[in-house]
C-alpha cells in the first residue's frame, strides 16, 4: 500500500498543484496517504503548512486551504507564494482556475515563478521520503571544521552535514534560490550559480541593501581553478531575502545561493567561523554510511602528502618535483618556472623544518579525480619561519595524484 502511495503522490500531487485545475479533486482522499504526507511536513511551520495548503488545494478542499493559507499569512506575512494561493482560492469562489497562479491570467515572470517555486516545495518534500545517507564524494573534514553544505542546484536544495565521530551524518536541508540562467558560471554577469568546492567566509559586517536580507557570507569565487579555467564575476554569497520576501523563485538571484532569513539563521552558528566548505554540484548521489567508499583514496592521497613533505625536507629537488603536475600552475606562472625557483632555493641544500597539521580533503563534484586539499604549515629554515594556511589541488593523472595548484588558503 506505501509504494503505491508514494506512487500517487510523485505522479499526481505536482500535477494537480502545477498543471491541472487548483479546484480539481485530483488526489483521493485515502486517510493513508494523507497520514504518510503528514509526516513530512517537518523542521518549519511555515514550510510545512505551505505544503498543507498546496495538497488541501489539490484535493478540492478549498474552504480548508482557504483557513490554511490566512493561517500562513498571518504567520509569515511576507510569503508571496501563500498570498498568491490566496487570490486564486478567493477567485475560485467564481470560476473554474486551470492553473496555479490564474487568477492573474497574463502569468508573467513573476507568476511563473511562483509556479516554479510551488512544484519546488512539493518535490522538496516528496524527496524527505529518501534521506541522504553519505555524498558519494571524497570528505575529510580538519579538526575545526564541524560541518558541511552541499547545495543541489538543480533541486534548489542545501544539504547540511555534520561530522561525527569521523562520520559525515546528514541534519537538514533547506530550500534555495539560484542564479536566473541556473548554474555553471563562467563570465561575469551571466546571472548563473559556480559549481565546485568553495568556502563561506565569515558574515560581512558592513551595512547591505535590503536584498541580502539578514546578513551575507562571501564564497571565494572565483577560486583559482576557476581562474585558469578563466571563469570570470565576484560577489558570490550565501544571503538571505529582502524584509518584504519570505522566499524568491527557485531561479532568481545573480548567482547567489539565497535562503529565507529563518533558515540562513539557522546555519549562522556553522557559517560564523569563517571556513565553511559549500560544495555546489547539479546533482549529488549518495552512498551507504556504513562505508565510505573513498576510505582508500583517502589513505592514499594522505600518504602521497606525507611523502611530498618528506621529499621537501630531504630537498631532494628531483624527487620532490615528481609530486607536481607537468599541467601545475600558482600565482606567479607554470610548472617550469616553479621548477627552476625550487632548484635555485634549495641547490645549497638549507636545512628545513616543516609540520603539516588539520588536513582536510575535498573532492570536486562535477570532477572527481581532482581534490581540494588544505592544511596548517609550519616551516622553518636558516632564513625564514612561518606558519600559514596552504591549499593544494591534487589531480589523480594516470592513477598517480599530482598537485595542479598550490598557495595560500
Amino acid at each position: 500500500m506505501m509504494i503505491e502511495v508514494k506512487k500517487v503522490v510523485q505522479t499526481i500531487v505536482v500535477a494537480a498543484c502545477v498543471l491541472m485545475p487548483w479546484n480539481a479533486t485530483a488526489i483521493n482522499q485515502d486517510k493513508s496517504l494523507n497520514n504518510w504526507f503528514a509526516k513530512k511536513l517537518g523542521n518549519s511551520k511555515t514550510e510545512s503548512m505551505a505544503v498543507q495548503a498546496l495538497l488541501e488545494i489539490s484535493q478540492g478542499k478549498n474552504k480548508q486551504a482557504l483557513n490554511t493559507v490566512n493561517e500562513l499569512i498571518r504567520m509569515t506575512p511576507n510569503f508571496k507564494l501563500a498570498y498568491m494561493m490566496k487570490g486564486d482560492l478567493l477567485l475560485a469562489q467564481t470560476k473554474k482556475l486551470e492553473a496555479i497562479g490564474g487568477a492573474d491570467e497574463s502569468a508573467n515572470e513573476e507568476v511563473q515563478g511562483l509556479r516554479d517555486e510551488a512544484k519546488m516545495r512539493i518535490e522538496h518534500y516528496l524527496d524527505r521520503e529518501k534521506k541522504p545517507n553519505f555524498p558519494n564524494l571524497l570528505v575529510q573534514l580538519d579538526e575545526n571544521q564541524s560541518h558541511v553544505i552541499l547545495v543541489d542546484t538543480v533541486k534548489s536544495k542545501l544539504f547540511l552535514f555534520k561530522k561525527i565521530n569521523g562520520k559525515l551524518v546528514y541534519q537538514s536541508d533547506y530550500y534555495i534560490t539560484i542564479g536566473k540562467n541556473g548554474f555553471d558560471k563562467k563570465i561575469e554577469g551571466d546571472k548563473r550559480t559556480p559549481l565546485g568546492v568553495y568556502f563561506a567566509s565569515k558574515k560581512l559586517s558592513d551595512p547591505l541593501p535590503d536584498l541580502y536580507g539578514d546578513g551575507a557570507y562571501p564564497l571565494d569565487y572565483p577560486n583559482p581553478l576557476d581562474q585558469k579555467q578563466n571563469k570570470s564575476g565576484s560577489g558570490i554569497w550565501l544571503h538571505g531575502t529582502p524584509k518584504e520576501t519570505y522566499s524568491r523563485p527557485p531561479r532568481a538571484s545573480d548567482g547567489c545561493v539565497v535562503l529565507s532569513n529563518p533558515d540562513l539563521k539557522a546555519l549562522e552558528p556553522i557559517l560564523q567561523n569563517g571556513n565553511t566548505p559549500v560544495i555546489i554540484a547539479d546533482h549529488f548521489d549518495w552512498a551507504d554510511e556504513s562505508q565510505d567508499a573513498f576510505a582508500t583514496q583517502k589513505l592514499v592521497l594522505n600518504k602521497e602528502i606525507e611523502a611530498w613533505r618528506k621529499d621537501w625536507i630531504a630537498q631532494n629537488t628531483n624527487q620532490y618535483l615528481s609530486h607536481y603536475s607537468k599541467n601545475f600552475f600558482y600565482s606567479d606562472g607554470d610548472f617550469e618556472k616553479w621548477a627552476a625557483h625550487k632548484r635555485n632555493v634549495q641547490s645549497t641544500k638549507p636545512k628545513v623544518a616543516i609540520q603539516i597539521n588539520d588536513i582536510s580533503m575535498l573532492s570536486h563534484p562535477s570532477k572527481p579525480n581532482i581534490v581540494v586539499v588544505n592544511f596548517e604549515q609550519s616551516f622553518k629554515s636558516p632564513t625564514l619561519g612561518n606558519v600559514m594556511q596552504k591549499r593544494q589541488y591534487w589531480m589523480n593523472e594516470n592513477n598517480q595524484w599530482k598537485i595542479i595548484y598550490e598557495g595560500a588558503s
